[in-house]
């Protein structure tokens, strides 16, 4: 039986910031060292839609490969089942069955993918499920790609791969990313999001001797994804890549 849930999530964290030791106050027209010490606590949260394999209660001690999926613009809101528009989500409501957890967040309206939400979410799902830490996969189209490419700099010990769709990033941090193999994939004939925007993080990749691999489609336009995410190969592709730890570098 396939499972889907509709979950929220709200997390709590503190910040400690500290600066230099000295506290004479300053003669006027003269400057001093001074310190500064705040507690700040920010409360992150996110809906999103989890789903898990068929076989995940068959077995109680297996851990199971995770993908994070990360939806473009249009799916932004309050509403969690926009999310099925696209991507695995959509697949998963029209029947299809995974050999994954599928986690799927969404963004409220005006806002972006925020890498400390998600690691948070992440966090929260790799505590309450049988997650294995070493396959987390990470992909998004559109506004979702451009947060992939974010959230794998931010985070890049936490992925096994990515594949991140008609989206773009900071070539200059693509060397923070060059130990996670990373298959993109983008319409030739994009007119919301330039192919150059994908060709300049694969350029980037490639100089800093990543693993990556670039799908063209030559007559696509911003839609690639939709047959990017109906390609078994993708998934095939996923579950052959495992986390690079230190210890396995």
């Amino acid at each position: 039986m396939r499972i889907l849930s509709m979950l929220g999530l709200t997390l709590t964290g503190a910040l400690l910031m500290t600066g230099t030791s000295h506290a004479k106050t300053p003669e006027p027209g003269d400057q001093a060292p001074q310190s500064f010490k705040k507690q700040i606590t920010r409360t992150v949260s996110a809906d999103y839609l989890l789903y898990l394999p068929k076989e995940y209660s068959k077995d109680k001690t297996a851990r199971w490969p995770l993908i994070l999926f990360l939806h473009g613009a249009g799916e932004r809101g309050s509403d969690v089942q926009k999310v099925k528009a696209h991507g695995p989500p959509k697949l998963v409501a029209q029947g299809k069955e995974f050999p994954f957890i599928i986690v799927s967040p969404q963004v409220p309206e005006g806002e972006w993918w925020n890498p400390e939400t998600l690691n948070a979410l992440l966090d929260e799902v790799m505590k309450a499920y049988r997650v294995d830490p070493d396959r987390v996969y990470l992909t998004g189209l559109s506004m979702g790609g451009f947060g992939t490419w974010n959230l794998a700099a931010e985070s890049p010990g936490r992925f096994a791969a990515i594949a991140p769709i008609c989206g773009g990033g900071e070539p200059r941090r693509a060397r923070r990313i060059r130990d996670i193999p990373t298959w993109v994939f983008h319409g030739a004939k994009d007119e919301v999001v330039p192919l150059q925007a994908s060709q300049e993080m694969v350029d980037a990749l490639k100089k800093a001797g990543g693993d990556v691999k670039f799908t063209v489609y030559p007559e696509a336009g911003h839609d690639s994804w939709t047959e990017t995410y109906n390609n078994p190969e993708l998934y095939e592709w996923f579950l052959r890549h495992r986390r690079k730890t230190e210890e396995k570098k």
